[in-house]
């Protein structure tokens, strides 16, 4: 992995477990890959930035007064929820500002604050800051930058995570082949960090290495090294004396996964260290599938509960039961929200997801961080991209919220309009009320409610498609006893058309008509049944690296990455899925590197 990548994966890449198992799967049998919950953030490089710390106030040698902290790591730690991540940013390789988001200031850690947030991991990337061995002499400039970031944070009242972040693929991951140099660098990092930091307050929390990988190493070979690391870590921040002799440590398991057997190695490493401020960390980006939406993993659907709700109840039982507190480090899903393409998760199956993930933290007692690397809070604006989405994120700290079957109801242009019926979820809660805005609609003429199931009449339908224009014509309030409204959106639609088109594999769009809808997936065939294009072993590709709609542009754009993998010579069926059930195929054949498209 580079420190300058193409744009077109610039807001985060990731080599999980999951996804490498995912190429293997075609030889074992066609079995999914069940999750990636834990993996190495990254966004591309495109220009270079200055720390631009001329005048930073030195922390001095004096111990600053600690915070007041709880003495129970556990109550710590619930003090911490909720949380949130400046990701993206001191992390990035090899300045701040390299992956496109702006220098951090004090005014987005009161914006922070004032959103609700108790706690703010801050990643930092260390390595193009230190200068050669032994010593890796992290460069002063840089070391002040970080603790101005970290000063602003805690007097905003902010609990603060520090850690060592990239560094754990440039080189860290390199131990079983170089275990002393590993060494070396990781201890001279530390002990500067822990030296840095020791007069800090008790709110800033130090966190050994974020998602820790060796190269070549299954987790029996790979355990012990770790094990080694977290040992070393724990001994340089305690032995370095200040408030570093109580501080709490947070300690990541194999790859911050939340699996059962790399939760146990992470327990026993814990008790070993006989310490009662130390914390557990892992990350949870859901069900590998829909997180990217691959293999037709659209839907918040029973394979996605299961994942969330197996995860959850094993940071309980390994951890919180047990004594020993958790931070979810982050979380999110691996490919939503990307504000700088088109959404690859549907919207009402993401506030699903995210209603859902609170619900499961608070019921298992694990404190939550959420990765945001500048998709949630703009860092200009400093204002929320989508209040909707964080409003369904803010309202599942605290209690649950109604969700739908969908909050996607199409009527056909092309055909009669008729009653509609969505199955509403409660989550334990009661409806109360359906809306357009301001305006409540009336019960027995607008909709029934038979049970869960809400059924929109057609004569309100009527009324609310308008001169029925393709698209979104309104969106309903779905309202409960508590949480946040359920959005409907009425959408004006009908199949999509796809015409004829020739292009080069750099460069090849079908041209589309989208009629209001949706794409929801694509498959891909060759004639005789077999799956075509990346990961074989489906015939669903994945959103935005095979395919991508641009609405506005009124196109499908099909990828260099996606015709790499397809056959000289052989046409590949295309079938469309759109939101409204409604498919649409289309063929194509690649030539070299030309392309020609054809409805079929």
């Amino acid at each position: 992995m580079h420190s300058t990548l193409p744009r077109s994966i610039r807001w985060r890449v990731r080599l999980t477990v999951a996804a490498l198992l995912a190429l293997l799967v075609a030889g074992t049998g066609g079995t999914l890959p069940t999750s990636a919950r834990a993996a190495t953030n990254c966004r591309a490089a495109q220009t270079s930035c200055a720390a631009g710390v001329d005048s930073v106030q030195s922390a001095g040698a004096r111990r600053q007064p600690a915070s007041k902290v709880p003495h129970s790591a556990m109550a710590a730690v619930a003090e911490m929820q909720p949380g949130t991540n400046i990701g993206n940013t001191l992390d990035a390789i090899p300045d701040e500002t390299s992956w496109g988001n702006p220098p951090i200031t004090k005014a987005l850690f009161d914006a922070i604050r004032a959103d609700g947030f108790n706690s703010v991991r801050i990643p930092v990337t260390w390595t193009d800051h230190q200068g050669p061995g032994p010593n890796y002499t992290i460069d002063p400039v840089f070391m002040n930058r970080v603790k101005q970031v970290v000063d602003w944070a805690l007097a905003d009242g902010l609990y603060v995570v520090l850690n060592v972040h990239h560094d754990s693929w440039q080189w860290i991951m390199k131990m079983p082949t170089d275990h002393d140099g590993v060494r070396t660098r990781f201890d001279r990092t530390w002990t500067q960090i822990a030296d840095t930091f020791k007069n800090h307050p008790d709110k800033l929390v130090l966190e050994a290495v974020n998602e820790p990988q060796f190269e070549g190493f299954g987790d029996a070979e790979a355990t012990p090294l770790l094990n080694e690391l977290i040992k070393s870590f724990h001994t340089i921040v305690r032995q370095s004396g200040g408030n570093n002799t109580t501080r709490l440590l947070e300690l990541p398991t194999l790859g911050n996964a939340p699996d059962a057997a790399r939760m146990d190695a992470l327990y026993t490493i814990i008790q070993s260290l006989n310490d009662p401020r130390l914390i557990a960390s892992v990350h949870f980006y859901g069900y590998w599938p829909f997180s990217v939406n691959i293999a037709g993993g659209t839907r918040f659907d029973d394979n996605v509960v299961q994942d969330m709700n197996t995860a959850f109840g094993l940071m309980n039982s390994k951890f919180v039961a047990r004594g020993i507190p958790v931070v979810l480090g982050e979380y999110s899903l691996l490919s939503y929200p990307d504000y700088t393409q088109p959404a690859s998760v549907e919207y009402g199956e993401a506030l699903k997801y995210f209603e859902a993930l609170g619900h499961q933290a608070r019921i298992n007692g694990v404190t939550t961080q959420l990765w945001d690397a500048g998709s949630f809070l703009n860092r200009e604006t400093l204002q929320q991209r989508d209040p909707v989405l964080f409003a369904q994120l803010k309202s599942s700290w605290t209690t649950r919220s109604g969700t739908a079957s969908s909050d996607l109801v199409f009527v056909r242009k092309s055909a009669p309009i008729t009653d509609q019926t969505l199955t509403l979820n409660p989550n334990g809660t009661s409806f109360r009320s359906l809306k357009q805005g301001n305006t409540t609609l009336v019960q027995g003429q607008d909709y029934t409610l038979s049970g869960n199931q809400l059924t929109l009449k057609a004569a309100a339908l009527t009324r609310l498609v308008g001169d029925r224009a393709y698209g979104v014509n309104t969106t309903l309030q779905a309202h409960f006893s508590q949480g946040v409204p359920w959005p409907i959106r009425v959408i004006t639609n009908d199949t999509p058309v796809l015409s004829n088109a020739t292009g080069t594999t750099d460069s090849f769009a079908v041209p589309a008509q989208f009629r209001g809808d949706l794409l929801a997936t694509m498959e891909a065939k060759y004639a005789d049944g077999s799956n075509a294009g990346p990961a074989e072993w489906t015939s669903y590709k994945e959103f935005n690296k095979s395919f991508s709609p641009r609405y506005a542009d009124n196109r499908i754009t099909l990828t260099s990455a996606f015709f790499a993998e397809v056959a000289d010579g052989k046409p590949v069926t295309l079938t469309f899925h759109f939101w409204s059930s409604d498919t649409v195929t289309y063929q194509v054949t690649k030539s070299g590197s030309t392309v020609t498209g054809t409805t079929s």
